[in-house]
């Protein structure tokens, strides 16, 4: 219970996190808004019709998009309201951030060969390109979790 509230009450004290743990916070917090958006225009519109016939490749462009145009301005602001040389990495942060490129990239991997295997089994499109899309979204997610961990609770190499 301590942990969650130190974590609360540090993310409440933005300019003490570091310039790379809030990178991490945006891509969280980017990525599962963006994929929670989809996801409710995809479903929304499968009311109608089956899921496999509704028009997605737009809304997953424009999601994307706007997802990585939001990480932009987030990471700009963040640079702009860290203190003066917070952007500065060290060698702890260059671990911490290969150790969740490591987690995170293993997702990629993983709906990599989902969709291989989809596309060999002659499955729709959908499926493929959702199958990809939440590859990069857990990716994103889990790798920054990662991140985000390895800054709360401490990191140690092994």
């Amino acid at each position: 219970m301590l942990r969650i509230l130190d974590i609360v009450s540090t993310f409440l004290y933005v300019r003490a996190v570091p310039y790379e743990e809030k990178r991490a916070w945006i891509m969280v917090v980017v990525t599962v808004v963006a994929y929670a958006i989809y996801a409710t225009i995809i479903l929304g519109r499968a009311t109608d019709l089956p899921v496999t016939e509704v028009p997605y490749v737009a809304t997953l462009l424009w999601t994307i998009g706007g997802a990585i145009l939001a990480t932009i301005v987030l990471t700009i602001l963040a640079g702009i309201f860290s203190p003066q040389g917070g952007d500065r990495t060290d060698q702890r942060d260059r671990e911490i951030n290969r150790f969740g490129e490591y987690i995170g990239q293993s997702f990629v991997v993983i709906g990599g060969v989902a969709a291989l295997i989809m596309a060999m089994a002659e499955v729709p499109h959908f499926w493929i390109a959702n199958a990809v899309y939440l590859a990069f979204v857990l990716s994103s997610v889990l790798g920054s979790v990662a991140k985000i961990f390895a800054y709360r609770v401490g990191f140690h190499p092994w």
